[in-house]
C-alpha cells in the first residue's frame, strides 16, 4: 500500500471521527476479481477460525472487533447472499422466489419479483470481499461504509451533497442490506443511505437505531470537503440543539423565586 493511499485513509478515518462519531469502526470494502492477490493482514474465517461467516457477520466483526476479513465461496453458507456477490450461481429454484415465499412474500409471483430486484454481481465476476475498519485497511477501498444513527447519516448525507446539490436516491427490499451497501454503491456508483436488514440484526448484531451510509471510494475528495464545509456552516454531530432562552419553571419554584428576591430587596 502506498503512503498516499495510507495517508488518505488515515485523513477520511479522521475527519470522520470528528465530524460524525461512529460507535464502531467506519469500513473499507473492496471486491477482488478471481487471480486479485489478498491483501495482507486479513482473516479468512474457513482457514483462520475453522468457521463460516456469511457477509453481514463479516461485517459487524470488522466494525465491532477492528479485524480485516476476507471471505469468499467456501466461507459464505447464506445462498441469498454468495448469489448476490456472484460466489454461486442461481438456480431455478431461486429465480422462481423459493427462498422468500412464506418469510418475505405472500405468493411465488411476488417472491419472484423480489428476487428479481435484488442487487447482484455477475456469477464468478468477483472472488473475495475483503472488509476492514478504514484506519487499518491494507488496500483502496471499492465501498466506504459507515454505520451510525438517523442523525450520524444525515451528517454523511449532507456532506455528499455539499459540492453538487440535489438529492441522494437509494432502493430497499428490507433484506440482504450487504447487498444494497456494497452492490448498490458500486453498480450505480454513487452514495447510498441504507436500512439494516433483518439478517444484518440476527447475525450481524445491529442495533434497531443503526443505519448505514455507503459511498465509492472516487468521492473521498467530496466527502472530506463536505464534512469540513457543513460544521463551518453549522451543521454539526452531536447536533446543537437549540438550549438558549429563559425557561418556564414550575409554579412553586416561580413563588419560591418570588419570596427570595422579596427578602432580598428588603433594606437592611
Amino acid at each position: 500500500m502506498s503512503d498516499e493511499l495510507e495517508a488518505k485513509l488515515a485523513e477520511l478515518d479522521g475527519a470522520l471521527t470528528r465530524h460524525v462519531r461512529p460507535d464502531t469502526f467506519p469500513l473499507a470494502i473492496r471486491m477482488l476479481k478471481p487471480g486479485d492477490p489478498i491483501p495482507k493482514g486479513l482473516r479468512m474465517p474457513s482457514e483462520a477460525f475453522h468457521e463460516n461467516w456469511i457477509v453481514c457477520q463479516s461485517i459487524g466483526v470488522a466494525r465491532r472487533y477492528g479485524w480485516g476479513i476476507v471471505i469468499g465461496r467456501d466461507d459464505v453458507i447464506c445462498p441469498l447472499s454468495a448469489i448476490a456477490f456472484g460466489f454461486r450461481a442461481p438456480n431455478d429454484e431461486y429465480i422462481r422466489g423459493q427462498a422468500a415465499v412464506g418469510m418475505y412474500c405472500e405468493n411465488d409471483e411476488a417472491a419472484a419479483n423480489l428476487e428479481a430486484a435484488t442487487w447482484r454481481f455477475e456469477p464468478g465476476a468477483y472472488e473475495y470481499l475483503c472488509v476492514a475498519p478504514l484506519s487499518r485497511a491494507t488496500f483502496e477501498p471499492h465501498v466506504v461504509a459507515v454505520y451510525g444513527n438517523s442523525a450520524q447519516v444525515m451528517r454523511l448525507v449532507t456532506a455528499a451533497l455539499y459540492q453538487r446539490g440535489g438529492r441522494l436516491e437509494s432502493t430497499t427490499g428490507g433484506r440482504l442490506d450487504c447487498a444494497d451497501i456494497v452492490i448498490q454503491t458500486l453498480r450505480t456508483d454513487e452514495p447510498k443511505v441504507i436500512i439494516p436488514c433483518n439478517g444484518d440484526r440476527v447475525f450481524g448484531m445491529t442495533q434497531d437505531h443503526e443505519m448505514v451510509f455507503a459511498f465509492p471510494w472516487r468521492y473521498i475528495d467530496g466527502i472530506l470537503a463536505g464534512l469540513e464545509g457543513t460544521h463551518k456552516g453549522g451543521v454539526r454531530y452531536p447536533i446543537p440543539v437549540a438550549m438558549r432562552g429563559t425557561v418556564t419553571m414550575p409554579k412553586h419554584y416561580q413563588e419560591l423565586l418570588s419570596h427570595l428576591k422579596a427578602r432580598d430587596d428588603k433594606p437592611s
